[in-house]
């Protein structure tokens, strides 16, 4: 984490009523290395930090009734103001399950911008007139709803961070992914030879980097026809 007032590198500040979460997942593996290395930078801010009130209370009943509670607005301002000091010119984003899907276009605009900042939600969400006023875009990672915005946080910056420079050790594994091109990706396959009765494809073996090639791009079609056949329409 940094103190720096400019977006120097890429940033994520997270806002969430539950900091102890993090870094999480996102401190292991590589995008725990990045963040060591000083590839990217992770801020959290609490909303209860924002709170005026002794019991450093964030949210309050629904207006005109119902299940639930909602994040107060003048705490969230409050809170989102301070991420925006901390990086300007980052993209702000709310996790929500009516928002934009999220996918590997939307990862590919966020790892090319300044940085993110994710409001992560809680209760039944967050008051409206912050979502307008601070300008956030609503994204959602599927169509399930959870406790709050915390896991989503974790399964978009995963995917966004790996694709910034440094990052992956071969950057060239990024071209063959599920996505990139609009396809899935195709089976892979590694020692031993014979595995349980079933052995690695010939072809794959044959030391012709064309026919591999091909095999593996008949591979992704047939892949992706049969599990995301809404894939194919580009292809």
């Amino acid at each position: 984490m940094t103190d720096d007032s400019e977006c120097s590198k890429w940033r994520a500040v997270c806002l969430t009523l539950f900091p102890e979460l993090f870094p999480g997942p996102l401190g292991a593996s590589v995008t725990g290395t990045a963040l060591d290395k000083g590839l990217w930078d992770l801020d959290v801010i609490n909303f209860r930090d924002f709170a005026t009130d002794k019991h450093r209370s964030v949210d309050d009943t629904p207006a005109g009734g119902g299940p639930g509670m909602v994040l107060r607005p003048d705490v969230a301002a409050k809170a989102i103001d301070a991420a925006v000091e901390l990086c300007p010119t980052a993209q702000r984003v709310y996790l929500s399950p009516r928002g934009r899907p999220f996918d590997q276009d939307l990862a590919r605009d966020f790892a090319s911008c300044d940085g993110l900042i994710l409001v992560c939600g809680r209760f039944e969400g967050l008051d409206e007139r912050v979502i307008t006023s601070r300008e956030l875009e609503e994204v959602s990672i599927g169509d399930f709803v959870m406790t709050g915005g915390e896991m989503a946080a974790f399964c978009l910056l995963d995917a966004v961070v790996r694709l910034k420079d440094g990052v992956l050790g071969a950057q060239s594994s990024l071209d063959n992914e599920s996505f990139e091109g609009g396809l899935l990706e195709h089976p892979h396959y590694t020692r031993p030879r014979e595995f349980e009765g079933e052995a690695i494809p010939e072809v794959l073996l044959s030391g012709d980097h064309g026919k591999i090639e091909k095999w593996r791009h008949e591979q992704s079609i047939k892949l992706t026809k049969e599990r995301r056949p809404d894939l194919l329409q580009n292809e």
